[in-house]
């Protein structure tokens, strides 16, 4: 699509209208903006609870692809791709996931990451082909992230993946009632309305798009047993702040001391479920690597069974 049929598809969009609350921010002093800014975001919050119905939707599905070894994949241009390359990234630290189970897909490749390449979203034919070389199958989930809900390459992107039959959904903070887009399972809108700067989707769109991906991954880990109340135990001792931090976590469920969960984590290769199993439930260390495996890896649901078996 060009020029004027582009101009008028785009100029009624919601994320393209202006904000009267803005209309005199170029004489507002640097306070006033701040507090303007502030006062639009604080509105994503509530837009985003208004979804909560269809994000639930989408976790259900996600959990059910995952636990029978699909993939999520993220796809998006410009500021709503790095929105999912953030979410992906931070999924195998803090929960302990292979890399290959939440990836993220964005216009431009890595280059894309880092500078602008604002030309590269304009081809549905590449979000297309991006979806055939990341060997999408029926099993996997694929997330389009559009704040404008009309991104060629997001679109192609979906509509493949459609076509291959695995669950689609787009993310956008358009109204739900603009997006006609038949090769969709699902979708997830909430509208922030107007930027503060006119079209600067970068700021309420890319916040609630934050907000919606960490809600979607969190929920969906903390149903897949990759959290233990509410701490995260299947993290990765990547580092020297996650090796305390992961001490920390087995020291406030199981009571023991600094220098007990450091020998429970040498124990255990620094897997944090199994040391707290061992230290609450008095069992070996493989009696807890078993037992925390027939319990599909929630801690709670092996420590019930180690009580049982000894009643």
């Amino acid at each position: 699509m060009k020029g004027r049929a582009l101009f008028d598809e785009v100029k009624v969009l919601a994320t393209e209208q202006r904000n009267p609350a803005s209309m005199k921010m170029d004489e507002m002093t640097a306070e006033e903006i701040l507090r303007l800014i502030n006062s639009e975001d604080e509105k994503v919050a509530r837009a985003v609870e208004l979804e909560i119905p269809h994000i639930t939707s989408v976790v259900e599905e996600l959990v059910r692809r995952l636990k029978s070894g699909g993939k999520l994949f993220y796809v998006g241009a410009g500021t709503s791709g790095r929105m999912g390359i953030v979410d992906a990234a931070e999924c195998p630290p803090t929960f302990g996931t292979d890399p290959e189970i939440v990836q993220a897909i964005i216009a431009g490749g890595h280059a894309a990451v880092f500078h602008s390449q604002e030309g590269a979203e304009d081809k549905p034919e590449a979000g297309a082909n991006a979806i055939s070389e990341a060997g999408i199958t029926s099993s996997d989930m694929i997330i389009g992230i559009a704040a404008s809900k009309r991104t060629p390459f997001v679109l192609g992107a979906l509509e493949h993946a459609f076509e291959l039959q695995a669950y689609t959904v787009l993310l956008t903070t358009n109204p739900r009632e603009s997006v006609e887009y038949p090769y969709l399972s699902e979708t997830i809108c909430p509208v922030v309305g107007p930027e503060v700067l006119m079209g600067s989707t970068r700021m309420k769109s890319a916040l609630a798009q934050k907000m919606v991906l960490t809600m979607l991954t969190t929920t969906a880990m903390v149903r897949l047993g990759k959290v233990y109340e509410n701490m995260m135990v299947d993290l990765q001792l990547t580092n020297r702040k996650l090796e305390e931090r992961a001490k920390r976590i087995v020291m406030i469920a199981t009571g023991c001391d600094y220098d007990r969960a450091k020998e429970l984590l040498t124990q255990t290769d620094g897997h944090v479920k199994t040391a707290i199993i061992i230290e609450v439930a008095s069992c070996s260390n493989e009696e807890a690597t078993r037992v925390l495996m027939e319990s599909d890896g929630f801690v709670k649901n092996a420590i019930q069974a180690l009580r049982l078996r000894r009643i």
